[in-house]
């Protein structure tokens, strides 16, 4: 047991030393593909009819003549003391702006990955314990439609249909103008509304999270479900599991006891690694559904080539999926023992 416990320790270590090199390698592709793109800011933003003098003036304020060395090390300087500066666009500092829109964008994550991992992986180990059968048909056909929906399209959809036509759901928007937020702990509603004890709070920012979390999550579901269907017929067929069956263990005890547990692993691996997509696919489902969170933000953010805002934005998200990958490695190491070693 110590020898698990120190074998566990040391590989956590190890990942968290690692996750320096990762940010700086993020950090300077974001650096090198800004600068190496044609246009500045400031041009973008004042318009091709802009005084030249007061766009040299403004470029000059901002660090944008200066080489570009001197910016790349001023950059990391400011990222790794906590200081993101100051959007060209709106002239507020990004640590704020970004810290406001990001909860947002993370209940939303958050929501769509668990709305994908409870539906792709209860279809894929449907469709992997019932091989060949009508269920395993039905879940690949779902499967191999859900994937290839666009995700605006779908959101368009089911706007259309639950938000406008039934009713059932908001239809835009993180809470009802009509009751008041909860009060601010973490940003996200859903938490801050059971951290108040205010259920009626509770239940609207989760009816606002309903179609959204939707329109991400089942894209991603159907991914998961073939990626829980392939790995459940393998451990099923492994010869571990068949040598369990034949000393007359129970079907279901094998396949819960032995053949789950081992077959999630890849899945846990992939759903950390798909994270990303959540991300990505937030901005067009924000902008559906009028979800005051990154998404808009980024997307001005690109527009006018706002430099701090883009790189804060990325330095953000670079934390959050190196912290989210760690975690992945962790639960990994936890279910399998040989990934330590």
């Amino acid at each position: 047991m110590a020898g698990s416990t120190a074998s566990l320790r040391a590989y956590v270590i190890t990942r968290l030393l690692l996750m320096i090199p990762m940010l700086v390698i993020l950090l300077t592709f974001t650096f090198l593909i800004l600068r190496v793109a044609p246009g500045d800011p400031v041009s973008t933003i004042m318009g091709e009819h802009g005084d030249q003098t007061v766009i040299n003036r403004v470029r000059d304020e901002l660090g944008l003549n200066d080489p570009i060395l001197v910016q790349y090390f001023t950059y990391l300087r400011d990222v790794f003391t906590g200081n993101m500066g100051t959007s060209i666009l709106t002239s507020k500092p990004v640590f704020q702006e970004v810290s406001d829109r990001m909860p947002a964008t993370l209940e939303l994550t958050f929501a769509s990955m668990i709305v994908a991992s409870l539906m792709g992986i209860g279809l894929g180990v449907l469709a992997g314990t019932r091989r060949d059968r009508p269920a395993d048909f039905g879940v690949r056909f779902f499967a191999a439609f859900a994937y290839n929906i666009p995700i605006f399209w779908l959101g368009l959809i089911l706007k259309l249909v639950f938000a406008v036509n039934l009713g059932w759901f908001p239809v835009s928007g993180r809470f009802s103008p009509r009751l008041m937020p909860p009060p601010t702990v973490t940003g996200m509603y859903t938490i801050d509304s059971l951290l108040a004890g205010n259920l009626v709070d509770f239940a609207d920012a989760v009816d606002h999270l309903i179609l959204p979390s939707l329109t991400l999550g089942v894209v991603l579901a159907a991914f998961f479900a073939r990626i829980t269907r392939v790995n459940v017929i393998q451990m099923m067929n492994s010869d571990f599991v068949e040598a369990a069956r034949a000393r007359g263990i129970r079907r279901s005890s094998v396949f819960f006891r032995h053949a789950l547990k081992n077959a999630l692993v890849p899945v846990v691996t992939t759903m950390g690694l798909t994270f990303a997509l959540l991300f990505s696919g937030a901005i067009l489902t924000e902008t559906i559904f009028s979800f005051e969170g990154m998404g808009r933000y980024v997307f001005l953010a690109i527009s006018y080539r706002d430099y701090p805002a883009i790189q804060g934005a990325v330095v953000y998200y670079g934390i959050i999926m190196v912290v989210i990958s760690l975690l992945i490695d962790i639960v990994n190491a936890f279910i399998d023992p040989r990934i330590r070693y």
